[in-house]
């Protein structure tokens, strides 16, 4: 379904993400020490990790896709999904500096959780290598697709898994309790889980424009 030529979830993406930038800045917010007004990075910081996350399952599904079908088109969208997602994850490391700098009082911290995102960000710039350093499109497809999952795993491991069993500052880390356990409220969810859709559908988006872009070119370069 179009609406006035554009996909209705593209329409979506606007309203939401138009939406999250003016309540993250109006909605009321619980008054923490310490966090005070930062509390409102929660918007965008975490919520970009969350979208960033979503887009790396689906670049494993279309990497699945491809090893069953041998379609290159699914390696397109594949890379194209982990192109979005590293996008977001850059956006996420930057907005969390700008908070650590505001509450910890520093851009960058020796905090696990930071120290992992950051490691994440270098194992998914490892496939980017990895991707320009093979000529041949099925076995790039192939080695991308299985280097895809491990980078996954990977990932959950250094922001999820190896924080929760060392001291972090983060929430929900090192014995720290969760957003959700002490100031996520109703008021701020309204926000929080409408930006987790925006800048997941903001991905996609970006991901389908990169998609059709070089399927023009691997059809033309077929002929």
């Amino acid at each position: 379904m179009k609406v006035a030529g554009l996909q209705w979830w593209k329409w979506l993406c606007v309203l939401l993400l138009t939406y999250t930038v003016w309540q993250g800045f109006m909605v009321e917010v619980p008054r923490m020490a310490i966090l005070h007004e930062t509390i409102r990075n929660l918007f965008f910081h975490v919520t970009m990790w969350f979208s960033m996350i979503i887009l790396m399952i689906a670049s494993i599904v279309y990497g699945i896709r491809y090893l069953r079908s041998g379609n290159l088109e699914y390696d397109i969208k594949a890379s194209a999904c982990i192109h979005s997602g590293i996008f977001l994850g850059v956006l996420g490391l930057l907005t969390g500096s700008l908070w650590a700098k505001y509450t910890w009082g520093a851009w960058w911290v020796n905090d696990a959780k930071l120290n992992g995102a950051a490691a994440a960000m270098l194992v998914y710039a490892a496939y980017l290598i990895l991707r320009s350093s093979l000529e041949d499109e099925h076995k790039r497809a192939r080695i991308a697709a299985v280097y895809s999952i491990f980078a996954f795993t990977l990932m959950l491991a250094f922001i999820i898994i190896l924080p929760r069993m060392t001291d972090s500052l983060h929430p929900g880390n090192g014995g720290n309790p969760g957003f959700s356990n002490y100031d996520l409220d109703s008021k701020m969810r309204t926000v929080f889980y409408p930006a987790v859709i925006g800048w997941t559908l903001l991905g996609a988006w970006i991901s389908e424009l990169e998609f059709r872009i070089r399927r023009i070119k691997l059809h033309r370069d077929q002929r």
